[in-house]
């Protein structure tokens, strides 16, 4: 079997946290806008620059902590200091995680290593924009605002908006699985996907076979042939173990 991650994450994020140990054949980065083969790009469509310049102005005249995704890094302005390490706590239990001491969590999360602060923000390398939701209103007045954009959100437990994103229009991780298997000369019918967000019902939309975890929303689960656990509970193992997968 091949494996690959298909991931709203961008390659520096992935690079540096726990898939390092991970023998996988490539991954689908940026919720398709980045795909990889064995260490070979295989599809990359970022943002223009001005795009870029365009999202920084708008979340900084509104005070909104952000991170612009590219594979050479996350980088964050002062807003998200602030912001993020508090955002980010409600993510990961949303994903199942036991936290025993929050706040060591947020004060970690604050200084994560991944995060690039004072850097040049006008960037020409960045795939998509993350940022925090004060509210959902900041989410609809972005779709508003960015019309040829990709207005997203993403965050805990059954669909908890915590984030809003932007990204290329015309990308989607459907569109990326197409890619890939193009490229390896593959068919859909003999995939599998899993997913726990509504972002991924595109994948289950052209994949032969797919698994939700047991953090995901109600319309991941809805569409699924098997549900599995929470991904912080084994979720995977479970479902690679329940689809025989294991040699």
């Amino acid at each position: 079997h091949r494996v690959y991650i298909c991931t709203g994450c961008s390659k520096a994020e992935i690079a540096m946290r726990d898939f390092r140990s991970m023998e996988l054949d490539g991954m689908i980065g940026a919720n398709g806008g980045y795909v990889e083969d064995h260490g070979k790009v295989v599809m990359h469509q970022a943002l223009s620059k001005a795009e870029v310049k365009h999202i920084v102005d708008w979340c900084n005249a509104r005070q909104i902590g952000f991170y612009l995704e590219a594979n050479s890094g996350l980088y964050i302005n002062d807003y998200y200091v602030t912001q993020g390490p508090e955002v980010m706590y409600k993510y990961v239990i949303g994903k199942g995680k036991t936290i025993d001491h929050p706040e060591s969590f947020k004060q970690a999360a604050a200084n994560d290593y991944t995060l690039l602060h004072g850097e040049d923000l006008y960037r020409e390398d960045v795939n998509k924009v993350s940022f925090v939701l004060r509210n959902y209103q900041d989410h609809l007045d972005s779709i508003k605002e960015f019309p040829d954009l990709v207005a997203n959100t993403w965050g805990g437990r059954d669909e908890q908006a915590l984030f809003g994103d932007l990204g290329p229009k015309g990308i989607t991780k459907e569109h990326a699985i197409h890619v890939l298997l193009d490229y390896l000369h593959e068919d859909a019918s003999e995939t599998i996907a899993f997913g726990d967000a509504k972002i991924d019902l595109s994948m289950f939309a052209c994949c032969q076979y797919n698994v939700a975890m047991g953090n995901g929303g109600l319309e991941i689960k809805a569409a699924a042939d098997y549900i599995t656990d929470d991904v912080n509970h084994d979720g995977l193992y479970k479902a690679f173990e329940y689809l025989h997968l294991f040699d």
